[in-house]
Order: structure tokens, then C-alpha cells, then sequence
């Protein structure tokens, strides 16, 4: 498949177990950890996106804290160590702060010293491995796939994605996602949509994906009154859906998105899933 970029291993913490068939997910567009309480924010706030700010350290503890209870976190405009802030890598700060045992970083969109926007993966299972995929349209688009060893020698690939908010560039990408859920017969996609149950790309994805997971009133956006589904976990067919909602933690523009999978009778996690991260590439 067009788009595969370099494999790499993951980062320790420290850690915690799972559940040997299920599994707790969390989606989360943190806005770099940026508060924000209304639409005016976005102007008052707008120096924020260039320059650091000591809330922003204070916000991202606060979604540390939220992090705790979820096996595996997806996060989106997340940043990867410039002076926006404070030449911290928000991924690995919410990876200790949340205490899990793996992540990694995707940088999407290199902006040098002023910002380095990124996908993040959090997860207390160990990845078989990771690949980095390049999304169709302008440059600044990916998704991570994460690989998760299970039982029947299969895995569980989980892709954390932020998508275009042009629905060319996006029709191509989720063109792209379907072509991904013919690889891996267990898949999870999640994160920024940036479109909802109103987008006919986005249902023609979910119908030839065979994927599940796809609920009108999940809404995620604006977080202080949400009005749009933008944010989705999806899933393939051999899952089952446990539970999925919208936490209520408004700490950025979106709210955080969160389902509960479980795998089919009969596989489970493989047992070195738990073992100790291979040293990283980085």
C-alpha cells in the first residue's frame, strides 16, 4: 500500500495490565493543550498556538489525570516538543502522567522551533510494531498503525487519524482507510474525522470497510456545546462493541470520545503483549 513510512519501536514508562479480551480505547483532539470555553477563545487564544503559556502545562496534567482508567489512547493535535510548548513533548508528558508503559509519535506537520504537530499513541500493551502512514492530499496528514500481538496469530491493528478539513483531500483519505481495512482483518480507526453522519464519504467508508461503530449522537464538538460528531472510533466486524459515549471533560475544543471492544470468543491478547518495550529507535 502507497504511504508506509519507516517502522519503530516505542518508549518505556511504566506499567499496567488489561483485560485479556478487552480492551478500554479513548480518542482525544487535546488542541495542544489549549482550554477553550467558546468560539471567542479561538481568537483570544490564538497566541497560543505560537507561543508557550503556563495553563497549557496545567491543562495537560488534568487530561493525564482522565487518561488513567483507558488502555489505549489515540490523540490528535498534540505536540511533539517546540516553543509553543515549551519545548515539552506532549506525548511523552501524557504518557507518564497517564502511566503507560508505550508511546509514540507521529510528526505530521514540521514546523521547527514554532510547532511540531503530531499524532500521538499511548498504550499498556506493547505493540508488535508501528508504521507511520502519509495521508493522500496536502502534506501535514497521517495516520500511526499499532499492531497488537493477539492469541490466534493474528493482530490487532489500531490507526489513529486526523483527516482534512476539505472534503477533496478527505474523500481521498478515507478512500485510503478502506484500502487499510482490507489488510488487517482486526482494525480499529480513531480520531478526528473532522466530518460526521451527514458525510457521505464517511458512510460509504464505514459500508465497504464492514466497520462498526458509527453513532449520530456521539457528538464531540464544540466541547462546550457539542453540536457535530466529528470525532469517531470505528471498528471491524469480528469486534464487539462494549460500550462507547462522549467523557464529559471539556479541556479542549473537542471532548474526548471512548469505547470498550472486545475481541471474538476463543482470542485473546498474546501474552508477550505485557512484556518490556524494546529499546527505542528514536
Amino acid at each position: 500500500m502507497p504511504g508506509h513510512a519507516h517502522h519503530q519501536t516505542v518508549s518505556r514508562a511504566s506499567s499496567l495490565s488489561t483485560d485479556a479480551r478487552r480492551l478500554k480505547l479513548l480518542s482525544f483532539n487535546v488542541q495542544a493543550g489549549i482550554y477553550s470555553r467558546s468560539y471567542s477563545d479561538y481568537f483570544t487564544n490564538s497566541w497560543k498556538h505560537i507561543l508557550p503559556h503556563p495553563e497549557r502545562l496545567a491543562n495537560l496534567t488534568r487530561i493525564g489525570q482522565l487518561l488513567h482508567q483507558f488502555d489505549l489512547v489515540g490523540l490528535q493535535e498534540v505536540d511533539a516538543g517546540s516553543l509553543r510548548s515549551a519545548y515539552i513533548d506532549q506525548i511523552q508528558y501524557l504518557a507518564r502522567h497517564g502511566a503507560f508503559p508505550h508511546w509514540y509519535r507521529q510528526v505530521n506537520r514540521n514546523l521547527g522551533p514554532f510547532a511540531q504537530h503530531s499524532n500521538g499513541l499511548l498504550s499498556r500493551l506493547r505493540p508488535q510494531q508501528i508504521t507511520e502512514h502519509k495521508l493522500p492530499g496536502l502534506p501535514g496528514r497521517g495516520a500511526v498503525v499499532a499492531e497488537l500481538g493477539l492469541s490466534d496469530h493474528e493482530t490487532l491493528a489500531v490507526a489513529i487519524v486526523h483527516l482534512a478539513l476539505g472534503w477533496r483531500a478527505r474523500r481521498r483519505q478515507l478512500d485510503y482507510l478502506i484500502a487499510l481495512s482490507e489488510q488487517h482483518p482486526y482494525l480499529v480507526i480513531m480520531g478526528d474525522f473532522n466530518c460526521g453522519c451527514d458525510s457521505k464519504g464517511l458512510r460509504a467508508m464505514v459500508k465497504k470497510a464492514e466497520m462498526r461503530g458509527l453513532d449520530c449522537e456521539l457528538k464531540t464538538f464544540p466541547s462546550w456545546r457539542p453540536k457535530h460528531n466529528l470525532d469517531h472510533i470505528l471498528v471491524s466486524r469480528p469486534l464487539r462493541v462494549i460500550a462507547a459515549r462522549v467523557v464529559d471533560y471539556a479541556l479542549s475544543d473537542h471532548l474526548p470520545i471512548s469505547m470498550t471492544i472486545e475481541l471474538p470468543e476463543g482470542v485473546t491478547f498474546s501474552a508477550d503483549a505485557d512484556g518490556p518495550a524494546p529499546k527505542s529507535a528514536r
